[in-house]
């Protein structure tokens, strides 16, 4: 039969960060298929109003809001999640959040809140939702990683540093939770238009819609496989660069991002 994919008559989705970008369009679109779908962001006026456009979908939208930084109410949420509309046989851990760190005005701020929320954020909800998977035999699980987890990037090292910690602790995970009949998929998205993107300093190449990007991770979902990756054009070329030398990698990414324009303040001073 091979490995375990969910289907709309197998149970639930819960999708993290499902109120704006990628979350809530992957939301919609996966209840237009006729999934039930359980959304789950910290902003509960943002999760009102996905639930208001039901109307129009084959499936159904419930929300649970919830901070992924809180571990017992992510636990609580799975609980009520289930309780409410039945087994979660696919999981999407999407929340996260982009704060960008420069090396002339370095800190520690923004490193310790990124992986509060990607990293922490996700396992809080990896840890109740795989418990019970295992418990009955099946599930799918997918985790929003990113292509800035390929190489440092200019301004990402916090962002970009979780992520490589994400696409690590799953593609680790995988060979026990494989044995469990539970799938894992790790989505490396490139650059997509989302209120994340909004913030970021550098020039993005091949930057996509929602809509486009949504449409391509549900297709990688169903299809099935380990790695969610998209656009090509992007994707395949930073792949292959990972193969050069560091100098040349540096020099194709300066200009790749624009930052070999970009000129570096002095240090801040401090009394």
């Amino acid at each position: 039969m091979g490995l375990y994919r969910a289907r709309p008559e197998n149970g639930v989705v819960w999708i993290t960060g499902a109120s704006t970008g990628i979350g809530r369009a992957l939301a919609l679109h996966l209840a237009r298929q006729g999934f039930t779908v359980a959304a789950t962001a910290r902003a509960e006026d943002n999760l009102g109003s996905i639930a208001k456009e039901e109307n129009a979908l084959k499936g159904r939208i419930f929300t649970f809001p919830c901070d992924v930084m809180n571990e017992a109410g992510m636990e609580r949420t799975v609980i009520a999640i289930e309780k409410k509309l039945g087994p979660i046989s696919l999981a999407v851990f999407n929340a996260g959040a982009y704060l960008p760190v420069r090396g002339d005005r370095l800190e520690t701020t923004n490193f310790v809140r990124s992986y509060q929320i990607n990293v922490f954020g996700t396992l809080n909800g990896l840890v109740p939702v795989i418990d019970r998977m295992r418990d009955r035999g099946y599930g799918q699980i997918a985790v929003m990683g990113s292509v800035t987890s390929f190489f440092g990037m200019p301004s990402a090292a916090a962002y970009g540093s979780t992520k490589a910690a994400l696409n690590n602790m799953i593609e680790a995970l995988r060979f026990d939770l494989e044995k469990m009949n539970i799938r894992v998929q790790i989505i490396n998205p490139g650059f997509v238009a989302t209120p994340l993107t909004d913030k970021t300093t550098f020039r993005m190449p091949a930057l996509l819609t929602v809509g486009d990007a949504s449409r391509r991770i549900a297709a990688g979902l169903q299809r099935g496989g380990y790695e969610i990756s998209f656009p090509r054009r992007l994707v395949w070329p930073l792949k292959l660069l990972r193969l050069f030398p560091k100098p040349l990698i540096f020099f194709v990414l300066y200009r790749l991002t624009g930052w070999d324009k970009r000129t570096v303040g002095p240090r801040r001073r401090t009394r």
